[in-house]
C-alpha cells in the first residue's frame, strides 16, 4: 500500500471526500514550488497533482498551458522537479504526490529510469492523459517491480464500454474528466455527468474523483453524495498567480475548500 492508498483508507474510515490539488512544478521557480506543496499540506489537502511542465500539452486548458510554458521558460527541468521533490520530502513532506505529465517526457527520459528516479524521489503515482490503455505495457512492467509509484486511470463520458477494462486492477484513485464545461452552468449538466459517473462508480474498487473546472465545494454539492472527491487545477492556478504564489493563499484556499467539502 503506497500513500494515495494509505490516504484513501485514511478518508474512507472518516467518512471524507477527497480534496486533491494541481500546481504546476517549476512556477514560478522549484524553491516556491516546494513552499507551495507544504503549504498544500498545512492547509489539509490530501494528494497533489504536480505538472510537469510540456512544450506541447495537448491535454490542458489555457491556464495550465501558459504555466506549463513559464514554469519551462523560467528553467524547470525534469531532472530539476526531481531533485526538489527529494529535497522536500526529507524537510517531511509526506503528502502523497502525482506526476501529471505526458509519455514523450518519459520516454526521452527511459521509462525504467524514470520509473527508479520516481521511487527514489518519492513519487507515489503518475498520471499519463496522452497515454492509451492499450500502450500501457512497457511502463506497467516497470511499475509493477517498483510497486511504490502506481498509474492512476482516467475515465470520460467517451470512455463507455471500456470502462470495465480501463479499470480492471486500477489503483489509487480513479480520475473522472467530465465534459461539462465550465463552473456554474445550470443542473441539467448535472443530469448529464451522473448516468456515465454512476457507470464508473459501479465498476470502480477504489474511490472516484471528479474534475471539471471546480471553483468552490458548493460547485460539486449536486453530486456530493455519488463522488469520493474532487480535483481542482485551473482555478488554484489562477488564484495562486494573482497571489504572487504566496504560501499562505495556497494553504488558506485547501483549508477552507477541505472544511467546506466535508460539513
Amino acid at each position: 500500500m503506497n500513500r494515495i492508498e494509505e490516504k484513501m483508507k485514511q478518508l474512507r474510515e472518516r467518512k471524507e471526500k477527497a480534496f486533491i490539488t494541481y500546481i504546476t512544478a517549476g512556477l514560478p521557480d522549484l524553491a516556491a514550488t516546494k513552499e507551495l506543496l507544504l503549504a498544500q499540506e498545512r492547509g489539509g489537502a490530501d494528494v497533489v497533482e504536480l505538472g510537469i511542465p510540456f512544450s506541447d500539452p495537448i491535454a490542458d486548458g489555457p491556464v495550465i498551458q501558459e504555466a506549463s510554458y513559464r514554469a519551462l521558460c523560467s528553467g524547470a527541468t525534469v531532472k530539476g522537479i526531481f531533485s526538489m521533490l527529494e529535497e522536500v520530502r526529507a524537510q517531511g513532506l509526506t503528502l502523497p504526490i502525482v506526476f501529471m505529465l505526458y509519455y514523450n517526457t518519459v520516454l526521452h527520459y527511459g521509462v525504467e529510469a524514470f520509473v527508479r528516479r520516481c521511487e527514489e524521489a518519492g513519487v507515489d503515482g503518475l498520471i499519463i492523459p496522452d497515454l492509451p490503455y492499450e500502450e500501457q505495457e512497457e511502463i506497467r512492467r516497470f511499475l509493477d517491480v517498483s510497486e511504490q509509484t502506481i498509474l492512476i486511470p482516467l475515465v470520460s463520458p467517451e470512455s463507455g464500454d471500456r470502462i470495465p477494462k480501463l479499470l480492471e486492477n486500477a489503483r489509487g484513485f480513479v480520475y473522472y474528466v467530465s465534459s461539462m464545461g465550465v463552473t456554474g452552468q445550470n443542473m441539467d449538466i448535472y443530469k448529464e455527468v451522473e448516468p456515465c459517473f454512476g457507470q464508473v462508480k459501479a465498476a470502480a474498487k477504489i474511490p472516484v474523483m471528479m474534475g471539471f473546472e471546480i471553483r468552490t465545494a458548493a460547485d460539486v454539492k449536486p453530486l456530493i453524495d455519488l463522488i469520493d472527491g474532487v480535483i481542482v487545477g485551473s482555478h488554484l492556478m489562477k488564484l495562486l498567480d494573482e497571489n504572487d504564489f504566496a504560501p499562505q493563499a495556497a494553504e488558506d484556499y485547501c483549508r477552507e475548500f477541505k472544511r467546506a467539502l466535508n460539513q
